[in-house]
């Protein structure tokens, strides 16, 4: 059986280090907003180039709290429009809504998966304050034109940053390159906990001490509550464990690299479509703006290559098999028809990609699927 992600493999890697923090944190007595959260923001925030890391207890937190914090500062009102792909995982939507702002999706690009950002500019109406980019897969989403868009406008980008830890555009890694970013270290993410964990980033100072305030409750002053907040720490032992593993990410990420290369230059079968990074003069191996978060193709038979793939004993996964406005969760948008979305959502199928996977198990995906034909 080839795996999708061994998780338990890519911990054994670090279990003695992990075993020992987790013994520190147990020894210490001290299990919130401690030494070990401390310690880890600060080297998040120093590796991601930004000035202030804030750790909050998952992704989707990481994004409410940013969007709360804006309201808070009346930089946004209930009401007001955020930009966001059409294409992305719930979550970014659920951001966006918890905080009574209104989604406005965004058709994507039908190659890289990104927002399509030459769309954004005709999406724009004067409630819009803010653009929320998604790095969706690992490839970053930018270029300088973003940048230019927002400042003419006045408007927030907010990135989503939880595929793409480590990925740069132009030396600038994500995190840093918009007003503010969600991470996400989910267990299965690039940099991932052992259980929930996100954070913030920003060089924002304003917006860091407000995002902090919120998540403990809306309080600076232990029982001095300023703001209606919610409780949303990362806790010390997943701050220990994350800060163990941050010292490993880039490399973990180049050898992603390494095998999403191999995929490209193997698949040679005609009727898969293969994900195209952005920055198409370089190889896979040595394009700074793509991490292989998870390696996407596309199939129009996506079922029948599933199936076939699980006989094979190559376990693969489906990132995502509904757009958010099709959700019933969002009954009201589900009138909205986005064409390059739809496609995507029916064809796209995540090929098994890890830290810890051997190169001749990323053959063996590629042998079985040139040999796939109906």
């Amino acid at each position: 059986m080839i795996k999708f992600l061994d998780l338990q493999k890519i911990n054994a890697q670090h279990a003695a280090e992990l075993k020992q923090v987790a013994s520190e944190v147990i020894d210490s007595g001290w299990f919130l907003m401690g030494e070990k959260l401390s310690s880890f923001e600060t080297k998040l925030a120093h590796y991601v180039g930004a000035s202030h890391a804030i750790g909050v207890a998952n992704g989707l937190d990481a994004l409410r709290l940013i969007l709360k914090a804006y309201i808070d500062m009346g930089i946004m009102a209930v009401g007001d429009e955020v930009i966001v792909p059409a294409n992305t995982y719930i979550a970014s939507v659920l951001a966006i809504t918890d905080n009574g702002l209104i989604p406005v999706f965004v058709e994507p690009d039908a190659t890289s998966f990104n927002l399509d950002l030459a769309l954004i500019e005709a999406a724009l109406t004067p409630k819009t304050k803010a653009i929320m980019v998604v790095h969706l897969y690992g490839q970053v989403c930018w270029n300088t034109d973003l940048s230019t868009l927002a400042k003419k406008h006045g408007l927030k980008i907010i990135e989503d940053n939880a595929q793409a830890i480590g990925a740069e555009w132009n030396g600038i890694k994500t995190g840093a390159l918009g007003d503010a970013a969600g991470f996400s270290f989910y267990p299965g993410k690039n940099l991932g906990a052992l259980g929930d964990a996100g954070a913030v980033t920003t060089s924002d100072s304003e917006l860091a001490e407000r995002v902090k305030a919120l998540g403990n409750y809306g309080s600076r002053k232990k029982y001095v509550n300023e703001f209606q907040g919610l409780n949303s720490r990362l806790d010390e032992i997943q701050a220990a464990f994350l800060e163990v593993k941050l010292k490993y990410i880039d490399t973990e990420n180049q050898y992603r690299r390494q095998l999403a290369a191999t995929y490209l230059r193997g698949i040679t079968n005609p009727a898969i479509g293969l994900p195209i990074p952005n920055n198409a003069s370089f190889s896979a191996e040595s394009n700074a703006e793509h991490v292989w978060h998870l390696f996407v193709i596309r199939h129009a038979k996506r079922a029948e290559l599933q199936n076939y793939l699980a006989e094979k004993g190559i376990q693969t996964l489906i990132h995502y098999p509904i757009p958010p406005n099709k959700q019933l969760a969002y009954k009201s948008y589900n009138h909205l028809d986005f064409p390059i979305t739809n496609l995507i959502h029916e064809e796209v199928l995540s090929l098994p990609l890890s830290p810890v996977m051997p190169l001749e198990e990323v053959n063996e995906v590629i042998k079985a699927l040139n040999n796939f034909t109906l």
